[in-house]
């Protein structure tokens, strides 16, 4: 008898652990997915987030490539996003899952942030020795003369032969 008494507070016992890790394994990873903005950042740059599959109304997102945590804010996680920014760590490089904490449960690589490098033109020419007419006189090589020009010279060098011959005629009467 007492061996089955044993036996059966077992079996409640286990139930029971079953029961308490049961919301845990109920939490489940792929419903939470995260969304960067813009999906390839530079370093330095501020980048926002939106979570979704959360329920409640606030959160956090944390990568490798963030400067610190991304406090996530919204309505209803369930139903709506749940939103924040980050800013990019300088002088880093590379592709970062991103690990969402919401309702007390890390999801990890919930979204990913792509960071490089982009070596941009400037915006404004440099003022040193004709640095915006630079690129001005590169597009005027590539093209070259057009038909317009062509009509245009032949046009002034008619007018000119023209006032020549006149001139020349003029001369000749006087004498």
């Amino acid at each position: 008898m007492r061996r089955g008494l044993l036996t059966l507070r077992g079996i409640a016992v286990a139930a029971a652990l079953v029961a308490a890790a049961a919301p845990a394994y109920a939490h489940d990873q792929g419903k939470v997915h995260a969304t960067i903005t813009p999906s390839s950042a530079e370093p330095g740059s501020r980048v926002e987030v939106s979570v979704t599959g959360c329920g409640g109304t606030t959160g956090a997102a944390s990568s490798g490539a963030f400067t610190g945590e991304a406090k996530l804010t919204g309505r209803d996680g369930d139903k709506y996003s749940l939103n924040g920014s980050a800013m990019i760590k300088n002088d880093i490089g590379g592709t970062y899952d991103v690990t969402v904490i919401c309702d007390g449960h890390p999801h990890q690589g919930a979204g990913t942030v792509q960071v490089g490098q982009h070596n941009q033109a400037p915006v404004a020419p440099v003022r040193a020795g004709g640095g915006g007419a630079a690129q001005l006189a590169v597009t005027a090589e590539e093209e070259g003369p057009g038909t317009l020009h062509a009509v245009i010279g032949l046009v002034l060098a008619g007018v000119a032969a023209v006032a020549v011959a006149f001139r020349s005629v003029r001369r000749r009467r006087s004498e």
